[in-house]
């Protein structure tokens, strides 16, 4: 806390001792299980890194806890759908919400994988190699867009073009998928660009004019080379002595229920579900830190096919998380009015605003805002319509699961101008209001420091990262 607690009376720290006793130090939970990390040995996660997420064992761990048998599934933010094959695994029938092409791609190559016959992919990969040199002219074109003009060395961009043409002419949709997603996953490494946060950081060799100190992102491997290492390898993860990697433990005897995967944003997709329809929710929203998938992940949108305009599209879809997005309020209100369900847009706000301690989160962002003291002078909206947006998806979870049901939810507390922001207290706020029961909130051992930005200003504190279990009433 700074001076501004001498304005503002201390909202927060009444919410932090309403839910005192449900914050509980997990010993057994860690940054690698809370985070993409944990699913190294798994062969999708080995080829393409998707940092945004968690593992799956967190997702098996739940489930098996907290439920006595299988039953239906939701993830509101898919992602490349981890929450969905765990449930999967274990025999429950799995749901999943996802706006961003590229996560619903990785899910469609890992659904691919349970199809195809390994010998026959090989045969195609050997057969790429002896006519690599002999494809063209290309029919298909890695279509730049201005955040990714000029990302990779010619060469590189030439031979990626002939094996996008190359995957064009396989026939069998679930060989052709798996090979274009081989060069999906090996766009950072050929580009000279690298995954920094909230964008892509340019190496000092692409012609890009660049400002500030030059940034050498080391080798940068060329089409062939990395093409042959990824193909390699998910050959051999393919091989029959490998399928184990494929099965994770545990079935419970069930058979195995096919994946829904709805695409588009849960704000608009929550609400066409039937109610009390779960039984269960693991989930883990985009975090309240400036983090803009779209830009980090550009490259990949627009081997995907997106073009300018659908970038900036689903940037503006996206929930309220970098301090570009503008308000949707306008919009939920008209959308909850097509649904017939008005009284429901107007009891979610009353809950927002009710909340003390979100006011007070609004105010002092206000006044840091007033001071100069934000890196951002966006800030304070996004931070305001992040948790809205969180309100309305809070709302939407309680209604589609079952009484006696339970929603996990892993995301990360915020500091903006050396104010904490208790996300997890808020949102927990906002279920209980919706008809959940805060049963535990799980504070990881070791949380998270500071960003470099604030540490000089602010030091190096911590601040708690969670995974809340709350069960329907």
């Amino acid at each position: 806390m700074n001076e501004l607690v001498e304005i503002f009376p201390t909202e927060r720290q009444k919410l932090y001792e309403r839910f005192a006793d449900k914050l509980q130090t997990a010993f057994n939970l860690n940054r690698q299980l809370v985070s993409f990390q944990a699913n190294k040995d798994e062969p999708v996660y080995r080829w393409f890194k998707y940092k945004e997420g968690f593992s799956s064992a967190l997702v098996r761990y739940f489930l098996t806890k907290y439920s006595d048998k299988p039953g239906k599934l939701l993830d509101p933010f898919a992602g490349v759908g981890t929450t969905l094959f765990a449930g999967q695994s274990l025999g429950w029938d799995s749901y999943g919400i996802e706006l961003l092409p590229v996560g619903i791609f990785v899910i469609q190559t890992r659904e691919a994988l349970l199809k195809i016959d390994p010998p026959r992919l090989n045969e195609y990969v050997q057969a790429f190699w002896s006519d690599f040199t002999k494809i063209g002219p290309f029919s298909t074109h890695f279509h730049h867009i201005p955040i990714t003009k000029d990302a990779f060395p010619d060469d590189t961009e030439v031979s990626l073009n002939r094996y996008l043409t190359y995957c064009q002419t396989i026939r069998d949709k679930e060989i052709q998928t798996i090979l274009r997603f081989a060069a999906f996953s090996i766009l950072e490494e050929i580009s000279y660009t690298r995954k920094d946060g909230q964008y892509l950081r340019w190496d000092y060799r692409s012609k890009r004019d660049l400002g500030g100190k030059p940034f050498n992102k080391g080798r940068i491997l060329s089409f062939e080379q990395a093409l042959k290492h990824k193909l390699s390898q998910i050959v051999a993860d393919l091989a029959p002595q490998s399928d184990s990697l494929f099965d994770t433990p545990g079935n419970n005897g069930h058979d195995k229920h096919p994946i829904t995967v709805i695409e588009g944003s849960c704000l608009e997709k929550l609400p066409t579900l039937e109610d009390a329809s779960f039984d269960f929710i693991v989930t883990s929203p985009p975090y309240c830190n400036r983090y803009d998938y779209t830009r980090t992940y550009a490259l990949e949108l627009v081997f995907l096919g997106c073009d300018s305009e659908k970038v900036r599209n689903l940037r503006q879809e996206l929930l309220s998380c970098t301090v570009e997005n503008k308000e949707k309020v306008d919009q939920l209100k008209h959308l909850y009015s097509s649904f017939g369900k008005s009284e429901s847009f107007d009891s979610v706000l009353r809950v927002y605003e009710s909340s003390t301690a979100m006011r007070e989160v609004n105010a002092v962002l206000n006044e840091l805002n007033k001071l100069d003291k934000l890196n951002n002078s966006n800030i304070p909206r996004m931070v305001r319509n992040y948790f809205l947006e969180m309100c309305f998806v809070i709302s939407e979870m309680a209604r589609v699961t079952k009484s006696g049901g339970y929603c996990v939810m892993v995301n990360d507390n915020v500091r903006y101008g050396g104010e904490e922001i208790p996300v997890d207290l808020i949102l927990s706020e906002f279920a209980e209001a919706f008809g959940f029961n805060t049963e535990t909130i799980f504070v990881l051992p070791r949380g998270k420091g500071n960003s470099s930005q604030q540490m000089g200003s602010y030091g190096r504190t911590e601040i708690r990262k969670c995974v809340y279990l709350w069960q329907r009433k």
